[in-house]
């Protein structure tokens, strides 16, 4: 889809995207999301000042989205060469910060050294390596400095899912906000509405000391999609202090 037609599709948004020209393009292909619902006060500790944590029926929720980034480039500028697309593994949080129902990420893997360190030099975001492999029905993950591991074997089906208030405000978020040194990094970003289709998960064993609390082997939610072609806008920063 050309970005012109992806920019026509924004009825499903809850805010309007930037009304200057995007930056960079990326894709989120064949998605894995597990999803916790967790009671508030343990998410706010891991929150900066100025970003706020965004509640649903009196809960909030963490959610671990294992996907394939591909295609990663500049407007009008050819991709680079083998940094462009890797595996990507983030935890992340639902927060709003400037009125933005968004996230904010808690960690974030990379299956390429090289793509890891650029991008979090260029987007600020914590970007680790991780060794990882999969196919279309496993996904596997190790990094060694923190211990993290992440395995599942799944099973997909073409068969639509009719998603309820929970699905969307877990997977329609267009912004994402990020505290890097002594600022708040901000980015817009669009794409269609996540199309989803039904999972069965054979297989789950994940291990994240650090947040232990907060994730398990029994999401209360699971979702899969095929994926979306991304516009991200470029990043917007202002220091802590402002907030």
């Amino acid at each position: 889809m050309e970005s012109s037609e992806i920019l026509k599709h924004n009825s499903h948004r809850s805010f309007k995207y930037p009304n200057h020209s995007w930056k960079f393009y990326q894709e989120w292909n064949k998605a894995v999301f597990l999803h916790w619902e967790v009671a508030p006060e343990l998410v706010s500790p891991f929150l900066p000042k100025g970003i706020n944590l965004d509640i649903i029926n009196g809960k909030t929720w963490v959610s671990l989205v294992a996907f394939d980034m591909n295609n990663i480039g500049i407007r009008n500028l050819p991709k680079v060469p083998y940094i462009s697309d890797f595996h990507e593994i983030n935890i992340r949080v639902y927060i709003t910060c400037n009125n933005k129902p968004s996230v904010y990420f808690l960690s974030m893997e990379g299956s390429k050294q090289s793509s890891c360190k650029v991008l979090k030099t260029v987007s600020k975001f914590p970007y680790q390596y991780s060794r990882m492999n999969r196919d279309d029905t496993s996904y596997i993950s190790k990094n060694k400095i923190f211990n993290d591991s992440f395995n599942i074997e799944y099973s997909t089906e073409n068969t639509h899912i009719e998603k309820d208030e929970t699905d969307l405000w877990l997977t329609e978020r267009y912004a994402v906000f990020q505290d890097y040194k002594n600022h708040i990094i901000e980015y817009d970003v669009h794409h269609i509405e996540w199309p989803m289709q039904s999972i069965s998960v054979n297989k789950l064993n994940l291990n994240y000391p650090r947040f232990s609390h907060l994730i398990n082997n029994q999401p209360n939610k699971i979702h899969y999609s095929s994926g979306v072609q991304v516009l991200t806008w470029d990043k917007r920063k202002r220091p802590i202090s402002d907030f």
